[in-house]
């Protein structure tokens, strides 16, 4: 609460020798830091803010405050492609690799049935010492993910790695990308596996991403979390779908009343988002994935971690949450 406090308060005094902050010095002079602290939040999830902050900002992929690199899978033209944020802080393209995929088309719904998978996906792990069927190495991806569970899609295995170095294979995979041993040697001194998003997508990966939707997630985004702060009940649940179902089966009734009790407690709480992700997510017209690292506390809880929306937007670009981690 003290470092909050000392935030906030450095704010005002950065603004002091202006003319324009002393309605928000008056406000504090009268009703105190927490009012102030309210009219912040709000300010956060307004659309103007977020336009004027993304003006200069790279969407090529979508809106992502971490220093990601980006692999896209293109299956149809047998693609892996390698873009790399560059001193100015844009994605550039490096490097693509030839690549086998799965022997069938379309989107992987279950073990066994030679798909390789849509979607977006973290590199989990790297394999030093795989079966010289694999090449010299292999990255795990993080299939399947929260979106593939809410599909009911299982399966595993997914991986990137290399070729067969003593014997051949067939032109497609059961599921995984594969490409030269040259090039997954290459790829991995290109990237920190622990910081690459894995696109994958039945064609060309979607680019330029319209940042008057990205500014809109994100003021809903804030405007979620201010309902969340500010124990606005009907406010937050009004962002989820009557579809919803949250990664562990539970459904949009069962929610509502788990939340209506936390609610009524009424509790302080701060919370705070960093290292927020939003991506259009691959073979959708309207759903984007939506990730960052939480921080929150209250007087009977404390998390820290991932989080991740599930949304689909609507002509209006309204997002409701269908799922979430």
């Amino acid at each position: 609460m003290l470092k909050k406090t000392f935030f906030i308060l450095s704010i005002f005094l950065s603004l002091s020798l202006s003319l324009e902050a002393s309605p928000l010095l008056n406000e504090y002079r009268n009703n105190g830091i927490e009012e102030i602290q309210k009219k912040l939040d709000l300010e956060l999830a307004s659309v103007e803010y977020w336009q004027e902050y993304l003006k200069d900002k790279d969407t090529t992929f979508g809106y992502i405050e971490q220093n990601l690199s980006i692999l896209t899978c293109n299956k149809e033209n047998s693609s892996l492609k390698l873009f790399k944020k560059s001193k100015d802080t844009n994605y550039t393209f490096q490097q693509s690799y030839d690549a086998y995929t799965g022997k069938f088309k379309g989107d992987k719904l279950k073990e066994g049935d030679l798909k390789t998978p849509h979607g977006i996906y973290r590199l989990t792990k790297k394999l030093s010492k795989v079966d010289p069927f694999y090449g010299p190495l292999a990255f795990v991806t993080s299939y399947p993910n929260t979106y593939d569970k809410y599909k009911n899609k299982n399966g595993h295995g997914i991986w990137i790695h290399g070729l067969p170095i003593n014997q051949q294979r067939d032109e497609f995979t059961k599921g995984c990308i594969a490409i030269n041993n040259t090039n997954i040697v290459c790829l991995d001194k290109e990237i920190d596996y622990k910081k690459t998003l894995l696109l994958i997508n039945p064609s060309e990966v979607a680019k330029k991403i319209d940042k008057k939707i990205l500014a809109s997630l994100l003021a809903q985004l804030y405007k979620w979390r201010f309902s969340w702060i500010y124990n606005d009940i009907q406010g937050y649940l009004a962002f989820y779908s009557d579809d919803f179902k949250r990664y562990d089966g539970m459904n949009f009734e069962r929610f509502k009343k788990y939340k209506n009790r936390i609610f009524q407690k009424n509790e302080s709480k701060s919370i705070l988002f960093k290292d927020i992700v939003i991506i259009p997510y691959p073979d959708t017209d309207n759903i984007f994935q939506i990730t960052f690292q939480e921080f929150y506390s209250s007087q009977s809880y404390i998390f820290t971690g991932e989080k991740v929306l599930m949304v689909r937007v609507d002509d209006r670009n309204n997002m409701k949450i269908f799922t979430e981690k």
